[in-house]
């Protein structure tokens, strides 16, 4: 594992790993990590989970032994940092993986979870709805700079073999918004909405772990964090929390052409 400080207050770590089912056990490791200090330090964990099929692995671990044991599930609230607009039941929705791989074994309370109104037919008011509720939760007002952007403890994110993370995809509408918590977002290679939260809540967590796994990723991923800054084209460059740790947990086959420098 290598540390990398960029700045006196962002501080970029890449932990390479050699497999998925690594990734998955360190992910997990690093989850547990957060919520114990958040939990001992305020009483509770407010996480934005990400979907996926990595992400996926990753909730399923935790929601076995020896993870499950580990954690008072009670204590720790579930937000989504991303949601196709398709009903909570659909095999495409990430509510409904998430459910399935870590919420109902868990047993976490129903109060605890929050997830994206999409049974609206409009995405731009599911989009509201869900800032009104975050709001709400960190009970947000906007009297003064940043007091009115939660602070996450952790968001998990993945990143697409196009670059994008969330559903913040290349070049569209929502990457330039300063001031939503959460967008729709019509992405136009997908010729559908998304919903999404935006870069300035992304930027405001505690903590924020990228999971990277598989060689198809390798090429953008270099790209990403060896390129040129070129966030309208690889969105994941954005990401740079403010006064956080921003943690990059890559497999070996996706770090294959990532520089000695780099790692």
């Amino acid at each position: 594992m290598a540390a990398i400080e960029y700045n006196v207050i962002t501080v970029r770590k890449i932990e390479i790993v050699e497999d998925k089912e690594e990734l998955n056990r360190r992910a997990a490791e690093s989850f547990i990590e957060i919520a114990d200090e958040a939990i001992a330090r305020k009483g509770s964990l407010t996480t934005a989970l990400a979907g996926g099929s990595t992400p996926r692995s990753v909730y399923e671990l935790l929601a076995s032994e020896p993870f499950k044991a580990r954690v008072d599930w009670t204590r720790v609230y579930f937000f989504f940092g991303d949601e196709r607009f398709v009903p909570p039941d659909s095999e495409e929705s990430n509510y409904r993986m998430a459910r399935e791989a870590i919420l109902e074994p868990l047993g976490v309370p129903p109060e605890n979870i929050f997830p994206w109104e999409t049974e609206c037919d409009d995405p731009a008011e599911t989009a509201s709805r869900y800032e009104k509720t975050i709001r709400r939760y960190f009970d947000l007002h906007k009297s003064g700079e940043n007091d009115h952007i939660p602070r996450f403890d952790l968001i998990l994110l993945g990143m697409g073999p196009d670059g994008h993370t969330a559903s913040l995809f290349p070049f569209s509408p929502a990457l330039r918004e300063n001031e939503k918590l959460a967008a729709a977002n019509w992405v136009e290679k997908l010729e559908a909405f998304r919903v999404t939260l935006t870069f300035p809540i992304l930027n405001h967590a505690a903590n924020v772990i990228f999971l990277v796994a598989g060689v198809e990723k390798a090429e953008t991923l270099a790209a990403v964090l060896e390129g040129e800054f070129n966030p309208d084209r690889l969105p994941s460059q954005e990401v740079e929390p403010l006064d956080g740790r921003l943690v990059w947990l890559v497999d070996r086959p996706a770090a294959r052409l990532l520089t000695e420098e780099s790692i």
